[in-house]
């Protein structure tokens, strides 16, 4: 750090020696990256240059804030080509940074405080150890709120080996944290796909170890597992998978028959859900989509009580995109006075253009060569192929890095867009998300693998299965517990005319809730 900031004191008063690359080379720049880091370090590095912009104004703070950027910077060579050990001596593990433990281990005791059912939860169960015999191998983002949930599987007596489900959301002080803690995890931010794949690999090619349980987000470990070592399925006992693209796929593992174990859908869990949805994905989107330049035109709307997120506001109306939504819920959005319109007949209008589908090719180049100058190209689905990138990497067209996640890219004529992650996952990536929400998932996937491990042999079959109701309860119940909540318990007479057990589940599993962000 030091020689970093001297180098960047000599910057600042001798600038004539700063050579400026080309901007149009950055983002090719940035891309080879992926091609040096899977490359020996002894290979000849073709990436080292830094783009520098030169200010006609700068102050102290950004002098630093640069300095950061440049440490962050250095060190291309890729972290599985370094060897790392922990204070105990283990090189079970690749990271960013061993030495910067120190600091995720703060950020992991603060999230710790915002996530008090789950410690609750911890506390609870520790004695029982109701993990005790799990190897439990995680595909998930490697942030603070997962390395608490992470070291309560540990202190519930599992043994854990994690990978990231997103290059982009990846904690380099986190992961460094659960490193020297004696977690097995193999994730630094903004992989190569080359490495990618190695981190997930690397959690399950083991000499002596083998999973039999999955935590998954997006179903990347179980289908790095289905493609390459089918045979770790004969002891798998369950899968938990929580995003909506990896039940997808696992559905599409159980209709061919190539489903190897039971799994539990937490996606679908009520509470996880809702909250989500409600408290999570609008608020991140909006967090991120405020720094920038343009944010004015991200209009927050309340109608009968709902705020809405609108891709642009016109005088004819207000329109929302949303294509490939559940069609019960263009109702609701109709009701609250939105038209809902096809992408073709509003693309030349919006400003804030945001891909939620979970589908491909949803925002094609020809739909990029419509919309206006400035607006703002996005994605919240969890994978990236709603938004059609690769077609931009074209000569005529420019790629100006603006700053961490934010790329211009400028035609010909002058236009430009501004994209968002590379069209990644924009939740986690870009933005902040609650803690108190995350616990909240946490816990319920905390409960499922607790509950699948556990469970008597056959009682989990072939096939997906929903979060159970009682442990949604449950979930609720440890939460509201952070609010003080006092709840009035049934009595033997009420529950009989309730024809329910008077400690729950209080509903059926046919019941439907109802939308209570509505």
């Amino acid at each position: 750090m030091v020689l970093v900031f001297l180098n960047m004191l000599i910057t600042f008063f001798f600038p004539q020696k700063i050579q400026v690359s080309e901007q149009a080379q950055v983002f090719s720049e940035r891309r080879s990256k992926a091609v040096c880091c899977s490359l020996p370090p002894s290979s000849s590095d073709s990436c080292s240059s830094v783009c520098i912009p030169i200010l006609n104004h700068i102050n102290f703070s950004s002098l630093v804030h640069w300095a950061w950027n440049q440490e962050s910077s250095e060190g291309k060579t890729s972290p599985r080509y370094m060897e790392q050990v922990n204070s105990k001596g283990s090189k079970d593990f690749c990271i960013k940074n061993i030495r910067q433990a120190a600091f995720g281990r703060k950020e992991i005791e603060m999230a710790e405080q915002e996530m008090m059912a789950l410690m609750t939860l911890r506390r609870a169960a520790e004695g029982e150890k109701p993990l005790a015999g799990a190897k439990i191998v995680g595909c998930t983002h490697i942030t603070a709120h997962m390395a608490v949930l992470m070291e309560t599987l540990s202190v519930l007596g599992a043994q854990c080996r994690w990978a990231a489900c997103n290059i982009y959301s990846i904690q380099n002080e986190v992961a460094a944290a659960l490193a020297e803690g004696g977690v097995p995890v193999f994730a630094w931010k903004e992989e190569s796909e080359d490495d990618y794949f190695w981190c997930i690999d690397s959690c399950v090619n083991v000499e002596g170890w083998e999973p039999n349980m999955i935590l998954d987000d997006g179903g990347y470990m179980t289908r790095w597992i289905y493609k390459e070592y089918p045979h770790l399925f004969e002891n798998i006992k369950g899968i938990v998978e929580e995003s909506v693209s990896g039940i997808h796929r696992l559905y599409q593992l159980y209709k061919t028959g190539k489903l190897c174990g039971p799994a539990i859908n937490v996606n679908e869990s009520l509470i996880k859900q809702k909250f989500d949805n409600f408290y999570c994905c609008k608020e991140t989107v909006l967090d991120y989509s405020t720094e920038m330049s343009v944010c004015h035109v991200c209009t927050r709307l309340y109608v009968g009580g709902k705020r809405v997120l609108c891709c642009a506001e016109r005088n004819e109306g207000n329109r929302i995109c949303v294509p490939a939504l559940v069609l019960p819920l263009l109702i609701l959005i109709s009701m609250d006075g939105f038209r809902v319109v096809k992408l073709d007949e509003v693309i030349s209008m919006v400003d804030i253009l945001i891909t939620c589908t979970g589908n491909k090719n949803v925002v094609l180049r020809e739909h990029l060569e419509l919309v206006k100058n400035g607006c703002i190209v996005c994605n919240m689905g969890h994978s990236n192929t709603e938004i059609d990138v690769a077609s931009l990497i074209t000569p005529e067209l420019t790629w100006r890095h603006v700053r961490a996640h934010v790329d211009h890219i400028v035609w010909p004529d002058g236009k430009t867009i501004v994209l968002l992650a590379e069209g990644r996952l924009l939740n986690l990536s870009c933005s902040t998300v609650p803690v108190y929400v995350l616990s909240i998932t946490a816990t319920t996937q905390a409960l499922a693998l607790i509950e699948m491990f556990n469970a008597p042999e056959g009682h989990y079959k072939q096939g997906i299965y929903l979060f159970p109701k009682k442990m949604d309860e449950y979930v609720s119940v440890l939460h509201l517990q952070s609010f003080d909540a006092h709840l009035t318990e049934l009595t033997d007479e009420q529950a009989k005319y309730m024809a329910i057990n008077k400690n729950g589940p209080f509903k059926p599993s046919y019941y439907r809730y109802t939308d209570f962000s509505s």
